[in-house]
C-alpha cells in the first residue's frame, strides 16, 4: 500500500545522520561534517515561519547545521523533505485540518519560488499574496526576502 505524504513525513529514516564530508564532497563543501536531516526536522523550522515572512532552502540548511554541530546540511535531502512537508500540507487540508505547516513560504536559494510545491508556481504566489508577502514578480519567480 502506498504511503501518505504525512507517513513519509514521519518516518524518520534513522536521521537525523552526521556525517564525515568525503574526498569527493569535499570539491563543493570544504572539509568538516555534513548533516543528513530528518524530514520532521526541516517540516519543524517551516512551521515556525512567521506570518507574512519567508524563509530559504539555505537559512533551514544553516539553522540545522548549527543545531547539529555540523559544517554543512545536505541540500538535496533538505529540498525533497520540504516538497514532501508541502504535500503533506495539502494532504492534511483535504482532511479538513486547519494547523498546518505554511509550505508556499519556504522558497530555494536565491528567494526563488518553488514550482514543485503543490499548485506550482501559480499556487504558490496566491498563498503568498493571501498572506502579504511580496513577490518581486509574477513571472521571475524570485521573491525579495
Amino acid at each position: 500500500m502506498k504511503k501518505s505524504w504525512r507517513e513519509k513525513l514521519e518516518n524518520s529514516k534513522d536521521l537525523p545522520r552526521l556525517e564525515k564530508i568525503s574526498e569527493k564532497m569535499s570539491k563543493r563543501w570544504g572539509t568538516g561534517t555534513i548533516v543528513i536531516p530528518a524530514p520532521m526536522e526541516v517540516n519543524e523550522i517551516m512551521r515556525k515561519v512567521p506570518k507574512g515572512k519567508l524563509i530559504t532552502i539555505n537559512e533551514i540548511r544553516l539553522a540545522l547545521a548549527k543545531k547539529h554541530g555540523a559544517t554543512t546540511c545536505c541540500p538535496m535531502t533538505t529540498g525533497i523533505f520540504a516538497w514532501i512537508a508541502a504535500n503533506a500540507v495539502e494532504e492534511q487540508k483535504r482532511k479538513g485540518e486547519k494547523e498546518i505547516t505554511p509550505y508556499w513560504c519556504t522558497l530555494k536559494s536565491g528567494g526563488v519560488i518553488n514550482e514543485k510545491y503543490p499548485g506550482g508556481v501559480e499556487g504558490q504566489e496566491l498563498l503568498l499574496e493571501k498572506e502579504r508577502a511580496q513577490s518581486s514578480s509574477k513571472r521571475s519567480k524570485v521573491c525579495s526576502c
